[in-house]
């Protein structure tokens, strides 16, 4: 389990790194090209092509001013993929904060690589439950 935890975590810095740092090169490694995002309101499934004209819009905009990630939980440690929660926080340089929990399975792929294959944004229900039962320390 503490192999699957420091993957996670190592993951989790290099993820909120590149994305405070404005990597956009480094940040889209992180996804997977067959990810699949579930959850945001007003669309049924997000995939790699929305996630990177996102990011690229976010970064060259300046509009993130950091990205951090608190609590851990996971799921179901494999060799090849590892499925947790967390709750991420994404602080924006115009004052906003967008703080959710979120449900994510990273893969290792073919070059040997730990990437995002799906991510589900959970509700403030899962959350508050999530939270209340101790599965996320927040």
């Amino acid at each position: 389990m503490s192999m699957s935890n420091d993957i996670v975590n190592t993951f989790l810095r290099t993820m909120a790194d590149t994305a405070t740092n404005r990597d956009l090169d480094a940040h889209m490694d992180l996804i997977s090209q067959k990810v699949q995002l579930f959850g945001v309101p007003g669309f049924e499934v997000i995939g790699y092509d929305d996630w990177h004209a996102q990011c690229q819009h976010e970064f060259s905009q300046g509009l993130i001013k950091k990205v951090s990630y608190q609590g851990l939980k996971i799921i179901t440690p494999m060799e090849k993929r590892i499925m947790f929660k967390t709750i991420e926080t994404v602080e924006a340089t115009d004052g906003t904060c967008n703080i959710m929990g979120i449900e994510v399975i990273l893969e290792n792929e073919k070059d040997g690589k730990w990437r995002i294959s799906q991510e589900r944004i959970l509700t403030d229900d899962e959350l508050e439950h999530d939270k209340q039962s101790g599965l996320l320390d927040a």
